[in-house]
């Protein structure tokens, strides 16, 4: 895998880029929508189970929201300084905060997110089907909501794994091999990818076991193959294309999904 070439291979010669500050407040903010929408969504579960918690539930609530966005801040730091280091971006959202058209650095992406994203939906429709009974909710009106896997799922989750770990994993692997010389060779990309779509499928576990009870076999192999193979796939277009891209397929996989489910 590779950096597109249309997202500028001559960094010589790239126009001027947005401040560092500037591109991870905007990229921040960009995730911040889904830890509210995901943290909204506790808000039922807390109260039913107000007796049990040492802070009342409205606490609780907003101290998990601030851990989570904490967390998205670091990820949006650790990609915001690693990432031009080892070829990836985010081209779209920098332009336009370097005052350039972004649609020329969209245009690039949009194709690939898209059939990326037709693709997520397809492998989703099917792992509904051959979900093991345990991860299939009882009460379909229980099932996460359309907007938190449109917002966390397919924005904030693209920050946090695939911007912040996926940049993290690739730019360690090139100061350690390449002792930071160079673009990052097509085999670290490829690891960076593969270890981050692992974290990304290791990250759904406790949710599989909310839903099941018990995290069995059959139950932890399904959560790792299917996840991992869905990071494996924005992964590969945050790499050649940019996270934008791996932003489009993630969203449209799970709003064409949604209904077949």
């Amino acid at each position: 895998m590779a950096v597109d070439k249309a997202a500028g291979a001559d960094a010589a010669h790239a126009p001027a880029q947005p401040g560092k500050w500037r591109l991870g407040g905007a990229l921040w903010l960009l995730g911040m929508p889904g830890v509210v929408a995901v943290v909204w969504t506790l808000l039922p579960t807390l109260k039913a189970n107000a007796a049990l918690l040492p802070l009342p539930p409205e606490a609780v609530l907003l101290l998990s929201g601030l851990q989570a966005a904490a967390l998205l801040a670091l990820a949006v730091a650790l990609g915001v300084w690693l990432a031009p280091r080892v070829g990836l971006q985010a081209s779209a959202m920098s332009a336009w905060l370097a005052g350039r058209p972004a649609g020329p650095a969209l245009r690039v992406q949009l194709l690939p997110g898209i059939v990326g994203g037709v693709a997520g939906a397809a492998w989703l429709w099917m792992l509904s089907r051959l979900a093991p009974t345990a991860l299939q909710p009882s009460d379909p009106a229980s099932a996460m909501p359309l907007v938190v896997k449109l917002l966390y799922g397919g924005i904030t989750e693209e920050l946090l794994v695939r911007w912040g770990v996926m940049t993290l994993l690739l730019w360690l692997g090139w100061r350690l091999l390449q002792r930071g010389q160079g673009r990052p060779g097509k085999g670290l990309v490829a690891v960076a990818v593969l270890l981050s779509a692992v974290f990304f499928a290791l990250g759904h576990l406790p949710a599989a076991q909310a839903l099941a009870g018990v995290l069995t076999v059959p139950v932890v192999a399904f959560v790792l193959v299917g996840n991992t193979a869905f990071g494996l796939l924005a992964g590969g277009l945050f790499a050649r294309h940019g996270l934008e891209a791996a932003i489009i397929a993630h969203v449209l996989a799970h709003l064409l999904s949604y209904p077949l489910l």
